[in-house]
């Protein structure tokens, strides 16, 4: 049981910790490796041996994989389970990254996606038989249709930020087609990382709106920042400090007054879902992570989803292939629009993906608010509990999630990066670290609705500890982690000189 330093032996008592599963250290496939040895034995051919040479051209094959290991089934099949062990994931525990909402992703969502006739089915097949398909995509942008309030939606973004630039150019288009382009797209400090990326790479030049004392945006320097130049504003709302953006109704008013645009970035809908719909406060388009709000597993450069929702008037711009129902309730793939930005993604999007999400939203039916409701509540509990042990720097109701920053720890020479390694050796996650940018050092928990109050309970206790030796002993907190196999690593020279692979040596079995 891990028992980090405590002046008050009974507290050290009290609070449970997380302890690490005992293994064996585990080298690297290649150092097993000896040759010979195999992984499989198949039994002799029941058919004539084919000669490959003749069957490929002498071009189109090689007789082997240097270096490649050659290790027994029994081998491989140790090695990776190790590994395995080393991992952390949802499975074993709590997930506190604020912003990239890591929740549980239910098992039955596995199940449906694993399903005959929905796993098995290929995209190029035959339109008549993917009917059922087809019915799956309809019932998911129906429901989140009804979710956000709006009037059109794509499915064919494979992530959010895919989404964000596919809302920029259904923006750019719609100006484009009234004969005023315009150059410019407003960003508030307080949006997440990819706006102003995405807003570049669209063609648009970035402006940034600076959040007013309380985090938000300071409507009447919004009046004056709004000119004909202006397409869009990209909001993040909740924003990345977890607060609602209370004058949004004001905000979407004074764009529409000068013709430009209100995009929201939907990340954050797991605060929202089931209580508001954006389309309602005057939202023009916006983009859904399905990993976020709907518990599809996160993309990690995998397939992802990033649907975009829209108003009406955006809907003629929508990417195609758009599903479209035909005489007697038959569905079809539509290829042909004549104001369409084109394709931004393979087929109707990553459908695995999609069945995922659907089916966590029928799972919940109306009681997905009870999602929402249970996330905002977990994340203000956890920030009740921690309010004087960790700087505050914004006071407003927070949503689904809470930034801190480590002004307290500062004084004693410990920094947010210092405490989230502390709580590797507690057996958690790190939260997210110096995120958002406007709160110096910050501490970005979002423990999503996954999590019990027992599961918040050890947090808390682990942070409050961890705040403890930073007063007490700060340079226990400052070289963490303690319990790692690899303990505090040199991040500059791994970030400056990065080893990218392994190469076995000719005189031992060293890395290069």
């Amino acid at each position: 049981m891990l028992r980090p330093y405590r002046q008050d032996a009974k507290m050290t008592d009290r609070i449970k910790k997380a302890s690490r599963h005992t293994n064996q250290n585990e080298g690297l496939i290649f150092e097993k490796s000896s040759p010979g040895k195999r992984a499989f034995e198949l039994p002799p051919l029941d058919v004539p041996a084919v000669d490959p040479a003749k069957a490929l051209g002498a071009n189109h094959r090689r007789e082997g994989v240097e270096g490649f290991p050659e290790v027994s089934e029994i081998e491989v099949l140790r090695h990776f389970t190790r590994l395995s062990t080393w991992n952390y994931a949802i499975d074993l525990g709590m997930y506190p990254l604020g912003s990239c909402t890591m929740k549980y992703n239910p098992r039955v969502n596995e199940f449906v996606a694993r399903l005959d006739g929905i796993a098995t089915e290929h995209p190029y097949q035959p339109q008549d038989l993917s009917q059922g398909c087809f019915k799956i995509l309809r019932l998911l942008e129906q429901c989140l249709l009804e979710i956000t309030g709006m009037d059109a939606i794509t499915l064919q973004p494979a992530a959010g930020a895919q989404g964000e630039l596919t809302g920029l150019l259904l923006i750019r288009a719609y100006h484009e087609k009234k004969g005023a382009p315009r150059k410019k797209v407003l960003i508030p400090d307080s949006a997440h990382g990819t706006n102003p990326a995405t807003a570049l790479i669209a063609g648009y030049e970035v402006e940034n709106i600076k959040s007013e004392s309380h985090g938000q945006i300071d409507v009447e320097k919004l009046r004056d920042q709004v000119t004909s130049d202006v397409a869009a504003l990209m909001i993040t709302n909740p924003s990345t400090l977890g607060i609602f953006e209370q004058n949004i109704p004001r905000i979407a008013e004074i764009l529409h007054a000068k013709g430009a645009l209100l995009y929201m970035d939907g990340a954050n809908m797991n605060a929202l879902t089931g209580v508001t719909r954006p389309g309602d406060f005057g939202v023009d388009v916006m983009h859904l992570n399905l990993h976020k709000t709907f518990s599809t597993p996160h993309g990690g450069g995998g397939p992802g989803a990033g649907p975009v929702a829209m108003k009406k008037f955006l809907e003629p711009f929508r990417p195609v292939p758009i599903l479209v129902e035909k005489e007697g309730g038959r569905l079809a793939l539509e290829t042909v629009r004549p104001d369409s930005i084109g394709r931004v993604k393979a087929f109707s999007g990553n459908f695995g993906v999609l069945v995922r999400a659907l089916a966590y939203i029928l799972a919940y039916g109306p009681g997905v608010r009870q999602a929402t409701e249970d996330a905002v509540l977990n994340a203000n509990y956890i920030r009740k509990h921690l309010e004087g042990t960790y700087d505050l720097p914004y006071s407003l109701p927070s949503m689904h999630e809470v930034v801190f920053s480590d002004a307290l720890q500062k004084k004693n020479g410990v920094n947010t990066m210092d405490i989230a390694k502390r709580l590797i050796d507690y057996g958690f996650h790190p939260y997210t670290t110096a995120f958002p940018l406007i709160v110096p050092g910050a501490l970005m928990i979002e423990p999503t609705e996954s999590e019990s109050k027992e599961e918040c309970d050890l947090f808390i206790d682990a942070m409050k500890s961890i705040a403890a030796e930073s007063a007490a002993t700060p340079e226990l907190v400052k070289t963490a982690p303690h319990t790692t196999r690899v303990r505090r690593l040199d991040e500059v020279g791994a970030a400056r000189k990065p080893v990218l692979r392994w190469k076995p040596s000719v005189k031992s079995n060293s890395a290069d």
